[in-house]
C-alpha cells in the first residue's frame, strides 16, 4: 500500500475512534464524488450520498462512548485513481448503554473504495459486515 493511501486508511480509524467528525467529513469524497458516496454499516441498510454517510456517522459518533480497533489482514489494490483496501476490524466498544469497565468485542470484514480527489484519497465507499464466529471457532 502506497504511503499516502496507508494514511488516508489509517485516518479513518483515527477519526473514528477519536469520535471527531469533522476529520471524518474531511476523508470522505466530495464535489463530482458526492452523489456516489455510499456506506453500509454492519446490519444497517446501504447509504447512499455524502450527506447522508455523514448522518450516519454523526449519529455513531454520538452514542459511542469508546471504540478501538486492532487492523490486520490488511489488503490494499490500486488502479490509476481508484484505490480498494480491505481488512479486518477487531472492535473492541462501549456505548452510553454499557456498564462501567464493560467493552464488547467482534470482528468486522471491512471494504473501502477511494478515490483521488483532489490530489488527496477520500472515501467513496465503505462496507463493513460482522464475522459471525462459528462453533468450531470458539
Amino acid at each position: 500500500m502506497s504511503k499516502d493511501l496507508d494514511e488516508a486508511h489509517a485516518a479513518f480509524y483515527a477519526a473514528f475512534e477519536a469520535g471527531d467528525l469533522d476529520r471524518m467529513a474531511d476523508l470522505w469524497a466530495d464535489g463530482p464524488f458526492a452523489a456516489g458516496v455510499s456506506c453500509v454499516h454492519p446490519g444497517w441498510p446501504m447509504l447512499r450520498g455524502r450527506d447522508e454517510v455523514l448522518r450516519s456517522w454523526a449519529l455513531i459518533m454520538a452514542n459511542t462512548t469508546y471504540i478501538q480497533f486492532v487492523l490486520t489482514d490488511v489488503e490494499a489494490d490500486v488502479y490509476g485513481d481508484h484505490a480498494v483496501v480491505t481488512c479486518k476490524e477487531n472492535v473492541l466498544t462501549a456505548d452510553e448503554e454499557s456498564e462501567e469497565g464493560f467493552l464488547a468485542g467482534g470482528s468486522i470484514v471491512a471494504t473501502k473504495v477511494f478515490v483521488r480527489d483532489g490530489g488527496e484519497w477520500r472515501l467513496l465507499l465503505h462496507h463493513g459486515s460482522p464475522i459471525l464466529n462459528s462453533a468450531e471457532e470458539e
